[in-house]
């Protein structure tokens, strides 16, 4: 049933699903998996932000057979020596909500807030209850590290009060305490360490967080409130607005600061066990402004535009990851998993030096098409995957929860992780690999839901009060996907429409699991 082997196709193919119970035990660690700690891989999920498909120089040069406008050494040598899966996605095609299925394994609609918690004093989507990245790789006996971009809501209470703050991000809240984080944070969702941003690098806040308490960014830092006047640079204050931050935040140094506290979390844990790092880089996102350099790396003015700069210095975190790897002697028995949470950025100056955010994808971030939901997706695993391999599998950001489960050795039921599909078996050659032939996406702020199931994809105007089902368009990925979706065969399959908006509601409204071992 799998595809691992052979030339790449640009078209979707989801192979047909055998039938298959959940009737699997509660939760455990696997007892033969886990007999030896050391026999574990570390895992490194790494999570870039508006980094689209043809952001990265392997699709151009071993894809498209075209010389790139920017190139990523770091993520191509993944690439190079790993599986690129032609088919990956990320759960929506905006950054908050697709955070919360990568953090739980579950499709958007279980969510409290299924077009994303963009309030940093909202409640998070993800409970306790939840099984999360963090935990699940805690119950294989991993040291847990978070760091980056969190935009998934917390606790903060107000001074000198036990009461949790629920009021707007985007002002002044002297009321509110912000020196730390009570709950619906990192470390409250299994993770030992945690280092974050609470909505990256556009804001509010624009403050960073250690194990959940303020980090003052230099010595003289304070808190307060910052706009264009109070900023260190104007600049700095995205399309998201003023709001309460560090004096000293200066958005040029965020992606040095993120990479080293991730770079030493794995340093100090290779000493002890296996261990697992989720780092969700604010990179690519806005406001693009990149540092002069890098590690001895030209960064501004590298490339012809800030956009393509920040993909720049994205490689250049990544490549210190990888870097701390070896030092410590692990990378060998490391799986590195790299994806984005939606497609990427359409920039003028980009655009204007001939390069394509989406490659051969109609469309971008925060759009229902597939240049808004299909991204890179890499696995690495140099003492498993020997050989290099593009994969038309059909694998989603829902997938990581299984597949950190699967390398840690933990076995997880249909209530675990009903939407998350473990990949290891492509990895390993070992076990059974269930292959999708349905995806449950959405679009962006636009409110699409999309329900791909084989070569045909549905697009469905819903609105924010989930009260609205409407199809707009259907395509067929296999004869349409190289013209960009251009050809709506809405009115001309009208039947085809219809059963698919009913399968689609029935398994959305029965809220059965999704993952290809378990929907029948």
């Amino acid at each position: 049933m799998r595809k691992l082997f052979g030339h790449l196709c640009f078209m979707i193919c989801v192979l047909c699903l055998s039938a298959c119970t959940y009737t699997q035990p509660i939760t455990q660690a696997d007892p033969q998996a886990s007999t030896q700690a050391t026999q574990k891989p570390n895992i490194i999920v790494i999570l870039a932000d508006d980094l689209g498909t043809g952001d990265v120089s392997f699709y151009n040069r071993k894809i498209l057979n075209k010389k790139p406008v920017v190139n990523t050494p770091s993520i191509d040598a993944l690439a190079e020596n790993g599986i690129w899966f032609s088919n990956g996605h990320s759960a929506t095609a905006l950054c908050a909500p697709t955070r919360y299925a990568v953090m739980s394994g579950k499709n958007n609609y279980r969510s409290y807030a299924p077009w994303g918690v963009w309030n940093s004093f909202n409640k998070n989507a993800v409970t306790e209850s939840d099984h999360t990245l963090g935990t699940v790789a805690k119950l294989g006996g991993y040291a847990t590290g978070f760091v980056g971009k969190w935009h998934l809501g917390g606790d903060f209470a107000l001074k000198d009060s036990s009461a949790i703050y629920r009021g707007t991000d985007d002002g002044e809240q002297p009321q509110v305490d912000l020196t730390k984080m009570l709950g619906g944070g990192p470390n409250n969702l299994g993770f030992d360490y945690s280092f974050m941003l609470p909505t990256g690098i556009q804001g509010p806040l624009y403050l960073a967080y250690e194990n959940q308490s303020w980090y003052p960014l230099e010595a003289h830092s304070k808190i307060q409130y910052v706009n264009a006047q109070t900023a260190i640079e104007p600049k700095i204050v995205s399309d998201k607005g003023p709001g309460m931050g560090d004096s000293q935040w200066d958005t040029r140094k965020m992606g040095d600061i993120l990479s080293a506290k991730a770079a030493d979390f794995i340093k100090s844990s290779s000493k002890d066990g296996p261990f697992f790092l989720y780092y969700a880089s604010p990179m690519v996102h806005i406001p693009h402004m990149p540092p002069e350099s890098f590690d001895g790396k030209k960064i501004a003015g590298s490339t012809p535009s800030h956009h393509l700069d920040m993909v720049v210095e994205l490689d250049m975190q990544i490549n210190r990851l990888i870097t701390a790897l070896k030092e410590a002697g692990q990378y060998q028995n490391t799986l590195i998993l790299l994806t984005s949470d939606n497609g990427g950025l359409l920039k003028k100056a980009s655009i204007r030096a001939g390069h394509k955010t989406s490659g051969i994808y109609r469309g971008s971030k925060n759009l229902p098409y597939e240049g808004g939901h299909r991204t890179p997706y890499i696995a690495s695993w140099p003492s498993k995957i020997t050989s290099p391999v593009i994969s038309d599998e059909a694998v989603v950001v829902q997938d990581l929860l299984a597949t950190v489960a699967g390398a840690a050795g933990v076995k997880l039921n249909a209530t675990d992780a009903p939407d998350s599909n473990d990949l290891t078996p492509l990895f390993t050659g070992e076990g059974e690999f269930h292959p999708r032939k349905q995806m449950f996406l959405q679009g962006g702020s636009f409110t699409q839901a999309i329900y791909i199931k084989g070569d045909w994809k549905l697009i469905i105007q819903s609105n924010r009060k989930r009260t609205k089902f409407e199809p707009i368009a259907l395509f067929n990925l296999k004869t349409n996907i190289r013209e960009l979706e251009s050809q709506n065969l809405l009115k001309q399959q009208q039947a085809r429409v219809q059963a698919m908006l009913k399968e689609y509601l029935s398994i959305r409204n029965a809220g059965i699991p999704t993952a290809p071992a378990y929907l029948n």
